[in-house]
């Protein structure tokens, strides 16, 4: 009896797993650019915190604290260097668009400035 219960879910189980459809999985969650390094900055942080608390119970020696106080501060340094470069140009101004009044509509003459008045024709810039 206990045997065919278990025979049961397995082939239960297996046959929920090669029929599950992809419209019936939850959709992606949409990330950030940096959000995966976030996460990984704040694991570095609980690494940190539970290395130090380790240390002061007795867990580990001086050396291998020190050892791996510094390869974790390392890698955190890297991460947040990384998360202030993304930010940094997610931020950054875009360039900024060429004068609308270059070229004259009428002539076509182009200019190095925005003008009011086409230097070729003399007729107005804007159309």
């Amino acid at each position: 009896m206990l045997l065919a219960a278990a025979v049961l879910l397995t082939a239960g189980a297996i046959a929920y797993t090669l029929f599950v459809r992809e419209r019936d999985l939850p959709p992606p969650v949409a990330r950030t650019g940096y959000e995966h390094l976030e996460e990984r900055r704040e694991q570095i942080y609980e690494n940190l915190r539970d290395l130090q608390f380790e240390y002061r119970v007795g867990k580990l020696s001086d050396a291998d604290y020190q050892h791996t106080k510094q390869t974790l501060q390392a890698e955190l340094a890297s991460v947040l260097a990384e998360i202030d470069r993304i930010k940094a140009q997610a931020a950054a101004p875009a360039p900024p668009a060429p004068p609308s009044n270059t070229q004259c509509p009428h002539c076509g003459a182009k200019f190095a400035r925005a003008m009011k008045f086409c230097g070729e024709c003399g007729k107005a810039m804007s159309a």
